[in-house]
C-alpha cells in the first residue's frame, strides 16, 4: 500500500482490514472477483482504492508537497502533480442498482480522492442526471463514473460508445446480490460482455452483503472465468426483535397494512423525536409497497401531528427533489424518521440511523439483514431491526427469519436462463451504437452465464424479431426496428431510436 494511502487511513483513525489488502493486491495482479462482506464494513474502499493505488504506481511524480490542510481535527499535506499532468480519462465504471445509492456512492468515492489531492474527477449518470450535465460528460468523461444498469445500456446505444468506454480499466458492480437472479442482472451481464469485448484486460469486481450462492454469483459476474472470492467482515452483530401488541386477542389473522400496530410503532419512535433523551436518533420504517408507505406515513402523522416536518416519506415514484431532500435530511440529522420502501434499503450510508422497523413480512432473510444494516452502518457498530407483524401468522414468519438470520442461513438467488426479451433489447441497443454483425456478436453473447446455452435457433429467432417482428408481428412496420446494411445490423429510424432509448 502506497505511503500516501496509509497516511490517509491514519488521518481517519482507521486501519485497513485484511480483506481490503487482499482485494488491492488481487486487483494489482490483474484479477477480478466478488467481495462478500457485512453491510457497512468497508466494501466501497476495498473496491475503489485498487484503481487508485494502480494509478499511484504508474505516476511516481505524484508527491506530497505544499502546505497542510485540515481534515477533521487533524492536518496533513495533500498530493500534487506536475502542472503538465491532466485529469485521467474514464478509468472506473461503478454500476449500482439504485439512484439513491448512486448519489451516496459518489460522495464515498470523492471523499478520499479530494483529501488525497488526487487529480481524479467523479461523476454521476442516472435517470436523474440533468441533460446539461450529461452533455458535459459526453465532451469529457470523469475519471470515475457512477451509473445504473439502464444508464449504462443507454451509453452503449450511442454511436461513440466504444471510444467513450474503451479506456475503462475497472468495473465495480455494487449490491450484486440485488441484481443477481433478475433481468436487470442479465442486462448487466450483457453490458459486461460488450465492455470485455472492447477491453480484454478489463477487471470486474462485484460487491455483495447478503447472499447464499456465492460461488455461483461470482461465476455469473465473471462470465465463468477464474476469479477471487473475498470474504470480508462477517461477524457484524445484528439484533432482530419483534413488536408485540398489548392485546394479542384482538390482533387480525389476515391483512397486509398492519395499521393495528400504528400506536406501538409511534411509541417506539418517540425516543427518536425526543432530543433530550440519550437514545435519541433517527429511524427508518420500511414497508413492502409504495401504497403501504403512503398509508403508514399518513397514519403516523395522524397519531403524532407534532412530527410534521420531522417525519418524511421516500419511494421511487416521488420527484427527484423530494427524494434528495429526504436523503440529505437523514444524513444531516434534520429528519427524525422516514417511511420508505426498498428505495432506501441498499447500501446508502445514513450513519445517524439508530433504529429500523420492518412493517409486515420481510419477504426473506437477505432483505431483513439488508434493511437491518441501514442502522449501525459502520465497522464495529451494532445493527438493529424490529419486525412489526401486520397479522398473526407473521409472528411465526418473523421468528423463523430471526432464527435463520442468526444462523446465517441466507437464501440463494435463482438465476434466469436465457431471457429472450432482454436479448432482443440488447441487440437493438447494439444496433443503435456502431451496429453489429451477428457472426461476431453471437460468441460474445454466449460468454455470459445467462446465455451460455443459447442455441442457434434461439439466436435466429432474436434476429428475426428485431428485423421483421418475427412470425407473429411481421405485419406491423413498427416492429421492424433493425435494418441490415451490407451485413451490418443498424437502426436508421430516428423515431425507433428515440423510443428505444426512452
Amino acid at each position: 500500500m502506497p505511503p500516501i494511502i496509509a497516511d490517509w487511513f491514519a488521518q481517519q483513525g482507521w486501519q485497513p482490514f485484511a480483506f481490503q489488502h487482499e482485494v488491492w493486491n488481487a486487483y494489482l495482479a490483474g484479477e477480478s472477483g466478488l467481495i462478500h462482506c457485512a453491510t457497512g464494513s468497508g466494501k466501497t474502499l476495498a473496491a475503489c482504492l485498487g484503481p487508485v493505488i494502480e494509478w499511484l504506481h504508474e505516476n511516481p511524480d505524484f508527491t506530497v508537497v505544499g502546505s497542510p490542510i485540515k481534515i477533521g481535527r487533524k492536518s496533513r499535506q495533500i498530493g500534487r502533480l506536475q502542472p503538465s499532468d491532466t485529469t485521467p480519462p474514464l478509468t472506473v465504471l461503478w454500476v449500482t442498482p439504485m439512484r439513491a445509492l448512486a448519489a451516496d456512492t459518489v460522495e464515498s468515492i470523492q471523499k478520499p480522492l479530494t483529501q488525497l489531492g488526487m487529480p481524479w474527477t467523479v461523476g454521476l449518470r442516472t435517470g436523474d442526471t440533468p441533460t446539461a450535465a450529461r452533455a458535459k460528460q459526453n465532451k469529457r468523461m470523469p475519471t470515475a463514473l457512477v451509473t445504473t444498469p439502464e444508464s449504462l445500456c443507454l451509453m452503449l446505444s450511442q454511436p461513440d460508445a466504444q471510444a467513450t468506454l474503451s479506456t475503462v480499466r475497472c468495473i465495480v458492480v455494487d449490491e450484486w446480490h440485488e441484481l443477481l437472479g433478475s433481468k436487470r442482472g442479465v442486462q448487466v451481464e450483457l453490458a459486461l460482455a460488450r465492455l470485455r469485448h472492447w477491453n480484454t484486460n478489463l477487471k470486474v469486481w462485484g460487491l455483495s452483503a447478503t447472499l447464499g450462492n456465492l460461488e455461483q454469483a461470482r461465476d455469473v459476474m465473471l462470465a465463468q472465468k477464474p476469479g477471487r472470492l473475498v470474504a470480508g467482515v462477517q461477524n457484524k452483530q445484528v439484533i432482530i426483535d419483534t413488536l408485540i401488541p398489548a392485546d394479542t386477542h384482538k390482533f387480525p389473522w389476515a391483512g397486509h397494512l398492519g395499521l393495528v400496530m400504528a400506536e406501538e410503532v409511534a411509541a417506539q419512535l418517540d425516543a427518536c423525536f425526543d432530543m433530550e433523551r440519550t437514545d435519541a436518533g433517527t429511524a427508518l420504517i420500511f414497508t413492502n409497497t409504495r401504497s403501504q408507505a403512503e398509508i403508514w406515513y399518513q397514519a403516523l402523522l395522524a397519531i403524532r401531528p407534532m412530527w410534521s416536518g420531522e417525519l418524511a416519506l421516500h419511494h421511487g415514484s416521488l420527484d427527484k427533489s423530494v427524494r434528495k431532500y429526504v436523503e440529505d435530511g437523514l444524513k444531516l440529522g434534520i429528519l427524525r424518521a422516514v417511511v420508505a420502501t426498498s428505495s432506501l434499503d441498499l447500501g446508502v450510508d445514513f450513519s445517524p440511523v439508530g433504529r429500523v422497523l420492518q412493517i409486515g413480512s420481510p419477504k426473506g432473510v437477505a432483505r431483513l439483514l439488508q434493511r437491518a444494516g441501514r442502522s449501525g452502518h459502520a465497522p464495529g457498530q451494532v445493527s438493529r431491526i424490529s419486525c412489526v407483524p401486520s397479522h398473526a401468522f407473521e409472528f411465526i414468519e418473523a421468528a423463523a427469519a430471526r432464527v435463520a438470520a442468526n444462523a446465517r442461513q441466507i437464501e440463494s438467488r435463482r438465476l434466469i436462463d436465457a431471457p429472450l426479451d432482454v436479448l432482443v433489447q440488447h441487440l437493438v441497443t447494439l444496433a443503435l451504437g456502431d451496429g453489429f454483425i451477428p457472426v461476431d456478436v453471437y460468441p460474445e453473447i454466449k460468454t455470459t452465464y445467462a446465455y451460455r446455452n443459447l442455441t442457434p435457433t434461439q439466436w435466429q429467432w432474436a434476429l428475426d424479431f428485431i428485423t421483421r417482428g418475427g412470425d407473429a408481428l411481421q405485419a406491423y412496420p413498427e416492429y421492424r426496428k433493425v435494418e441490415i446494411d451490407a451485413g451490418i445490423y443498424v437502426v436508421r429510424d430516428t423515431t425507433i431510436a428515440r423510443r428505444h432509448r426512452m
